[in-house]
């Protein structure tokens, strides 16, 4: 079976987009590339920032609500139907429940070739990207670095607080079949 869909999940700022979008350009066949951050940005504006939706708080912590996680399981349910269609596609996700995030794509994803890939980045080197980036919280990437990947059962781990997105994606890529 080849891969249909790779899963990359990481901590805030830890550089799966990068990673996605050099997946797009080294990879032969076309990828389609989708974030947890447009699934939000999709969100009517009260659902970005409201119990029922997800809230950031300031200090960076993150609390999901009942219509942010419908809304997910839809927009899951929406990626596994494009791959079973036939499109490969690169998920970037940020696992907040660690396990149980993971057991959601797991059933989403059921019957479907999967590439599951975490993304690590040192809490220093994420901080400074956040700071750097201006818009997220400060904090957000430390208290995210590690517990994203608690529990979480990976067929490949990346690290780009030394190595270079391309680089990764590279690493990724050479376990696509």
């Amino acid at each position: 079976m080849t891969t249909q869909v790779i899963v990359l999940n990481g901590g805030s700022s830890s550089g799966k987009s990068g990673i996605s979008r050099s997946l797009q350009s080294v990879l032969p066949e076309p990828w389609l590339a989708y974030g947890i951050d447009s699934l939000i940005e999709a969100m009517p504006l009260p659902l970005q920032t409201a119990g029922e939706g997800i809230d950031i708080a300031s200090d960076g912590v993150v609390n999901i609500g009942p219509v942010f996680r419908e809304l997910e399981a839809a927009w899951m349910a929406g990626i596994a139907a494009m791959a079973r269609a036939g499109a490969r596609v690169v998920v970037d996700d940020v696992f907040l429940g660690g396990a149980a995030s993971q057991r959601r794509w797991r059933d989403a994803l059921e019957g479907l070739d999967v590439l599951w890939v975490g993304v690590r980045c040192d809490s220093e080197v994420a901080a400074a990207r956040e700071t750097d980036r201006g818009d997220r919280p400060e904090g957000m990437a430390a208290s995210q670095a590690e517990t994203v990947h608690s529990g979480v059962v990976y067929d490949l781990e990346v690290d780009t607080s030394r190595t270079a997105s391309l680089d990764c994606a590279r690493t990724i890529a050479s376990q696509v079949t």
